[in-house]
């Protein structure tokens, strides 16, 4: 992840300028390019695939929007692009922006984001904890597949590994998983998933 430097952009102006470019974020006004790699977009896919098929068998009201720009926080110019997320279609009606354009600012149209950890690993396992839980968000799953969290947030000796957030209260409880050990999701609680399901070849 590369941080350009830049005069600091209002969300409008993100919105305006880089809303159709997958490659950037705004964090507190400052501009990230997230320079995603293959293996990145692969992991993701793979994922967002798994999931998909769980929704479907399901027959759950839920999607996986193609692109998708979450604002957590109003008076705030940040915006994420989180790797998958999922939304509740049956509250989207709500969204104040969404039938112009794929934003959302309520945490209740969210039932579950995902993060493929990169080269800003601090941002996915400290910034974006926060973030998603102010917001409200039920689940978040933190996709480290190269290990290269520290040791604090993916133990020793550094692997790769799974963390699943759940929200309970106000903060995330957080459960690890390693290679061969089978996920657990509160809100996909049949999902057949483990991390050697989406590494990449």
């Amino acid at each position: 992840m590369a941080y350009t430097p830049s005069r600091f952009l209002t969300f409008e102006e993100f919105l305006n300028q880089y809303g159709n470019n997958p490659r950037y974020e705004l964090a507190d006004g400052e501009l990230i390019d997230m320079e995603p790699t293959g293996h990145h977009e692969a992991v993701g896919g793979k994922l967002a695939t798994k999931i998909s098929v769980e929704i479907e068998r399901q027959n759950l009201p839920w999607l996986i929007p193609r692109t998708c720009i979450v604002s957590p926080f109003a008076n705030e110019a940040t915006a994420r692009r989180p790797d998958v997320v999922i939304l509740d279609e049956t509250v989207l009606s709500n969204e104040p922006l969404w039938s112009r354009e794929p934003v959302i600012t309520l945490g209740r149209s969210i039932k579950l984001v995902v993060e493929v950890v990169s080269t800003n690993w601090e941002t996915d396992y400290a910034r974006k904890v926060e973030e998603y839980a102010l917001f409200g968000i039920p689940e978040y799953w933190i996709v480290d597949y190269k290990g290269l969290g520290g040791i604090e947030f993916i133990g020793r000796p550094k692997q790769p590994t799974f963390t699943v957030c759940r929200l309970v209260g106000e903060d995330y409880q957080k459960q690890r998983y390693r290679l061969g050990e089978a996920i657990a999701s509160e809100h996909l609680p049949e999902l057949r998933l483990q991390l050697d399901d989406v590494m990449p070849r």
